[in-house]
């Protein structure tokens, strides 16, 4: 499966270290298969305790999704509160929302300590109203959200004209969420769990694997072998190669972004932007005062076809900015289209197939991916070394 598709701008903001391809037989006590966000927040989680651990990636960290993802980072999901209390129960749904809050905050200390600056910024989100029709459910959203404590304010539509300069019927602005640059972000963490002692390989591929009572054993393409208490299969929508999940939904996205503009020109706070229409037109700015947004989903997931409509979709993007903020000038200098994964019910996953023993599918499809690859992987340090947690069990075997 070809995941991207493009000309790419994360990769341009950072030189990457390379590692080394695996050239000779060794054993550890957790494999991670898969150098993206996932497998690099685990590595780092994992990096904490007392366990040998091995990273793989097939080709270069982070040049996967992780390299396409737009690193807008939220509390709010896809699926709306109400809605996440509507499938799981109100309590469950609200303790998935505290989860991801709590995420971002654990992002937020971590951060300084690495040694790659990843952009990590405090940011507010604008979710607005995009009909009239959909002004009720978001109030209803935000009294849920006020009702459980989480930063929210309602906005009117004269309160978005003056604070943004467009016309939107309502919003919601919360406060307490995030931006990063996802490809800064996977390589530092990588880089500080190999500083702890992971032992990273890169140019690595997995083409085999074979099971034991007590272990796993996978075979590289390059002829060398890696014998592992357990594996982790943190390779993103890849992962849906290995083992198709039915709860697993794939779609394309597209992105874009823009020149460089000067810092007076962006909008309000530099908030993230979203609405409410699905697929939804979303919107951050960057370190360098350039506008990414995204968007305009469709659910084929062929490379030929997503290439096919790059040109257009990179048209389509740059007009529905130009619709919010007319007055500027803008050009669209990268764009790209991906592989976008997501779940039927709303929640990320944790997996074990019975005919895949010792293996954990860390697969954190939704909108949230860099949250949800933190809360994930957190959760399977705790379980890899005997930590009781219960909310694992909200994302394992549903």
């Amino acid at each position: 499966m070809e995941i991207r598709s493009g000309t790419f701008f994360w990769p341009e903001t950072v030189t990457h270290k390379p590692y080394p391809p695996l050239d000779m037989d060794i054993c550890c006590d957790v494999l991670i298969i898969g150098g993206g966000e996932s497998g690099a927040h685990c590595a780092y989680f994992l990096s904490e305790t007392d366990l040998n651990v091995v990273l793989v990636e097939m080709d270069r960290a982070g040049c996967g999704s992780s390299s396409t993802n737009t690193g807008l980072l939220q509390y709010s999901n896809d699926k709306m509160l109400t809605a996440c209390s509507n499938s799981f129960g109100r309590e469950t749904a609200v303790r998935h929302y505290r989860l991801c809050e709590q995420a971002l905050k654990g992002l937020d200390k971590l951060v300084p300590s690495l040694s790659i600056n990843p952009d990590f910024k405090i940011r507010e989100t604008l979710y607005y109203a995009s009909e009239e029709a959909d002004a009720d459910a978001l109030r209803k959203e935000y009294d849920m959200l006020k009702k459980h404590s989480f930063q929210a304010e309602w906005l009117s539509a004269s309160d978005i004209k003056r604070m943004y300069g467009f016309n939107k019927p309502a919003a919601i602005l919360s406060g307490g969420d995030a931006e990063v640059n996802p490809y800064k972000l996977a390589l530092s963490l990588i880089e500080a769990a190999a500083a702890r002692g992971v032992r990273v390989f890169e140019k690595t591929e997995i083409n085999g694997r074979k099971f034991e009572e007590s272990h796993a054993i996978m075979y590289t393409a390059g002829g060398a072998s890696i014998k592992a208490k357990k594996v982790i299969m943190a390779a993103g929508y890849r992962n849906q190669e290995i083992r198709c999940e039915k709860n697993a939904v794939l779609s394309s996205t597209y992105a874009i972004a823009t020149n460089r503009l000067k810092e007076k020109e962006i909008w309000h706070g530099q908030t993230l932007i979203w609405e409410t229409a699905r697929p939804y037109l979303y919107l951050r700015t960057t370190a360098d005062n350039r506008i990414i947004a995204g968007g305009l989903d469709e659910k084929t997931i062929e490379a030929e076809k997503i290439e096919a409509k790059l040109i257009h979709k990179k048209d389509q993007l740059l007009m529905e900015v130009k619709k919010l903020f007319p007055e500027l000038k803008l050009e669209a200098e990268y764009f790209w289209g991906g592989v976008f994964g997501s779940t039927h019910d709303g929640l990320p996953m944790i997996k074990e197939y019975p005919e895949l023993p010792h293996c954990l599918f860390l697969l954190g499809y939704g909108g949230n991916g860099t949250i949800y690859s933190y809360m994930l992987a957190s959760l399977i340090r705790d379980l890899l070394t005997g930590k009781q947690n219960d909310d694992l069990q909200m994302y394992m075997q549903r």
